[in-house]
């Protein structure tokens, strides 16, 4: 007796072997619209008391379908693809994303947390190497405050979160197990070497203006360790590296950088 769903997975996948092999390249998007597709097959036929499979439908269908067009559609493939179109039931995922970006949010439970790294991947460029490295890093949980993070405006005044609550808690920077000592200087270098990674770890639409910069007043040159920009909230942000315990006079060149700039070099941009 003729399966239709089945049937319509096979067509399915015939289909997106023509779309690949016409535009000689893979098409990513094509590709989660059909794994997409295939997942809803699989939940219907699931569905369907009638079907001679029963629960045992998937594993029956990897079978033939691993004999016919290889492991891209063997158990745990197709699992995946039930797990993408109950994840997104009403739309395919995003087409930003590759399939092995999907297999590693699949599995996340929590729409608010896969949200947030999906999110991070378009806006970023992760490639699934550093998507993989990012969630290993906490990356949500040290978030401080994610409701407000969850959205771009609060609800009540139509405003952006304060800056302070888009910055992770802690921040992690990556050290070279051959460094002995660790010093201002020495932590300065390695934020620099990863400085892609240290904005994507700093938060959302920051971007690196420079280390060094020098601040001239009465005479005397100030050098502030690291400037970015963030064009979501048109400020300056100020870092200045320090190992020790904070004291009022680190407090107060902080104030004196955050003036300046606010003051001076803002001032020149608007």
């Amino acid at each position: 007796m003729p399966d239709k769903y089945f049937d319509n997975i096979k067509s399915l996948i015939e289909r997106d072997i023509i779309e690949q092999t016409k535009h000689q390249i893979k098409s990513n998007s094509h590709k989660l619209v059909t794994y997409h597709n295939i997942g809803k097959e699989l939940v219907e036929a699931e569905k369907d008391v009638d079907n001679k499979y029963g629960a045992g439908i998937v594993k029956n269908y990897a079978k033939k379908l691993k004999e016919e067009y290889g492991n891209n559609y063997d158990y745990s493939s197709l699992t995946r693809m039930k797990k993408l179109f109950l994840t997104f039931p009403n739309i395919a995922p995003p087409g930003q994303l590759s399939w092995t970006h999907y297999k590693l949010l699949l599995p996340i439970k929590d729409n608010n947390k896969r949200n947030f790294y999906i999110n991070t991947c378009i806006e970023h460029g992760l490639s699934k190497r550093d998507l993989d490295k990012y969630m290993k890093s906490n990356a949500y949980e040290r978030l401080n405050n994610q409701e407000e993070i969850k959205l771009k405006y609060s609800e009540d005044n139509n405003t952006l979160p304060d800056i302070i609550n888009m910055i992770k808690n802690p921040i992690y920077v990556s050290l070279n197990e051959s460094i002995d000592k660790l010093t201002e200087k020495i932590l300065k270098e390695l934020l620099l070497e990863q400085i892609e990674y240290f904005m994507l770890e700093a938060g959302t639409g920051f971007a690196f203006v420079g280390s060094e910069k020098p601040i001239k007043l009465d005479g005397k040159t100030h050098y502030v360790d690291l400037v970015f920009f963030n064009y979501i909230y048109n400020c300056f942000v100020i870092i200045e590296l320090k190992l020790n315990d904070l004291k009022k006079a680190d407090i107060g060149q902080i104030e004196f950088y955050v003036n300046y700039y606010d003051d001076v070099k803002k001032r020149t941009i608007s």
